[in-house]
């Protein structure tokens, strides 16, 4: 398969290390390192599939290009619209020419987040009654003097779309009665620490991220009536480990099982080659999970800005 690279930056660079032989060339309007300064100037016959590492605002535009053109997409999250209709019509662009369509969430490879859509799976927790989770980083300053990411709900849409993600994907439909509990800008001019939460879902989700934790971090605890889940740590900036404790009745100290991960961080690869799969397949979706996250985000995402001006 032969990719293409839209936008050379940080993730740009990653996917591009990834891609390995596939591939062939880089579009970025300001990097000199790419071959292009468009997407629109890479002949079509020279690539199958493209890797888009771009901002928000102009990733409707660009998937309807490529797909309207027959193109794979592997499009760094979220699938951010205006309107929910430009999603549908791209899902259907995407049917109609036979063309993968695929958000990037790599956090779903992640080998504690399997381990613990597993055993949720499983049923040895029994029935989950809440999960609280926690993505920490200290990106506050670089996200302040960048010319496009201190913006609108800031770290919502960047971190709160991962947790989202992650929570769909441990639990399948978590309905949308989530709310903003808080929601502060203490270094940035946009939101860089909220905390949102649901009120009537099963489970009970909490869900907290900010650019202020100086030393990157992850942390989730799952609670079930059988026991409790728990992961610290993300592997790339390990180590990471999976906790399960099995409940001691009436109540004691539970026994516990622990596996601790000391490795690079294999997301990157392991989607990447997910994504091949899917389009030597011809697997194409239906977008309906980035339809639902595109309209919780941009709900919770005037609320954070509103809960700044209470």
């Amino acid at each position: 398969m032969r990719v293409v690279v839209a936008g050379l930056g940080v993730q740009g660079h990653k996917r591009r290390r990834v891609a390995g032989a596939d591939f062939v060339a880089a579009a970025d309007p300001v990097n000199s390192e790419a071959q292009y300064r468009r997407i629109e100037d890479v002949p079509l016959e020279s690539y199958d599939a493209v890797l888009a590492c771009i901002p928000d605002e102009p990733k409707v535009a660009l998937l309807d290009y490529l797909l309207r053109n027959g193109k794979h997409v592997l499009v760094e999250k979220p699938l951010w619209a205006a309107d929910d209709a430009d999603i549908v019509r791209l899902g259907v662009l995407a049917k109609k020419s036979s063309a993968v369509c695929y958000t990037a969430y790599n956090h779903r490879f992640e080998p504690h987040f399997v381990r613990m859509r597993d055993v949720i799976k499983s049923g040895r927790l029994g029935a989950i009654y809440r999960c609280r989770m926690f993505y920490g980083n200290g990106t506050a300053r670089l996200v302040r003097d960048s010319e496009w990411r201190d913006q609108g709900a800031g770290v919502l849409p960047d971190l709160g779309s991962h947790l989202l993600d992650t929570a769909r994907f441990w639990f399948g439909d978590i309905g949308d009665d989530f709310s903003i509990l808080s929601s502060r800008c203490f270094e940035n001019r946009a939101p860089d620490h909220v905390v949102l939460g649901s009120r009537g879902s099963t489970p009970q989700l909490e869900l907290e991220m900010t650019l202020l934790s100086w030393r990157n971090h992850f942390t989730c605890d799952v609670f079930g009536e059988n026991g409790s889940a728990h992961i610290r740590s993300l592997c790339k900036w390990g180590p990471s480990s999976f906790t399960l404790r099995s409940r001691v009745l009436p109540s004691g100290r539970p026994p516990e099982e622990t596996v601790t991960l000391v490795q690079d961080d294999p997301t990157w690869a392991i989607e990447y080659e997910h994504f091949r799969r899917l389009c030597a397949e011809r697997r194409v979706g239906d977008l309906a999970d980035d339809l639902w996250l595109n309209g919780t985000l941009r709900r919770l995402s005037d609320g954070a800005i509103k809960e700044l001006k209470a």
